[in-house]
């Protein structure tokens, strides 16, 4: 088990997926999962702030991850959450503790299944903190912005460069102040500032540390 956390932007999903492939481990992306259940509650016009409502769709909610895939109740909604109404709906959605503990429910049967990469929040405080490896993957803020452009424009969305880091600074105020699960660096993450590293940089980064948990002895799985 490999889990990486850290804030939005700082590349969590790209290594994450990189790191998986080359272990031949099952990637996850919790926040994805977050994202779905936020697309959920704005298609059935559900207020984000009805915590019993929320957290009955959090339970009810059929989720499968699959290679860059990500499907809602059979649908494919690969794209659908990536958004940026979604990404604001997914954030609200993350602080209500109902929802939290149905989400981690499917993430640690997911991770009890199979190897896995996990990224997002709370992955080495929460889910699981006993991960054999822990990564807080960070950046500096405008470099983090910069990346969620490129991101929502590959997408074919439209958004101010001032909007999308307000947006961001809003989030990030928001995930690390949460009463539940707040983002926040585990005590026994190795901590990694990926600003001027390239995706390849930061791969080999995380996999010196697998390697290094490996040749300790560990029974890494």
């Amino acid at each position: 088990m490999v889990a990486i956390d850290g804030p939005a932007g700082a590349g969590k999903s790209t290594i994450a997926k990189r790191v998986a492939a080359r272990l031949g481990f099952t990637y996850i992306d919790s926040g994805a999962m977050y994202r779905a259940v936020a697309l959920w509650a704005l298609r059935q016009k559900v207020d984000t702030g009805d915590m019993h409502r929320m957290e009955q769709l959090a339970m009810a909610a059929e989720i499968e991850l699959s290679p860059g895939r990500i499907r809602l109740n059979g649908e494919d909604v690969t794209d659908a959450i990536r958004t940026p109404e979604v990404s604001g709906g997914a954030s609200k959605v993350a602080v209500i503790p109902g929802v939290r503990r149905a989400l981690v429910a499917k993430q640690r049967a997911m991770g009890e299944r199979s190897s896995v990469v996990m990224e997002g929040r709370d992955i080495g405080t929460v889910v699981f903190p006993d991960a054999d490896v822990k990564v807080f993957l960070d950046a500096d803020p405008r470099e983090r912005v910069r990346r969620r452009l490129e991101d929502v424009r590959a997408a074919g969305e439209e958004i101010p460069e001032s909007a999308l880091a307000a947006q961001m600074k809003e989030r990030d105020q928001r995930d690390s102040t949460r009463a539940d699960a707040p983002l926040a660096q585990a005590p026994d993450a190795a901590y990694l500032d990926s600003t001027s590293l390239t995706a390849e940089e930061v791969e080999e980064a995380i996999l010196k540390i697998v390697r290094s948990r490996v040749t300790n002895g560990k029974d890494f799985s």
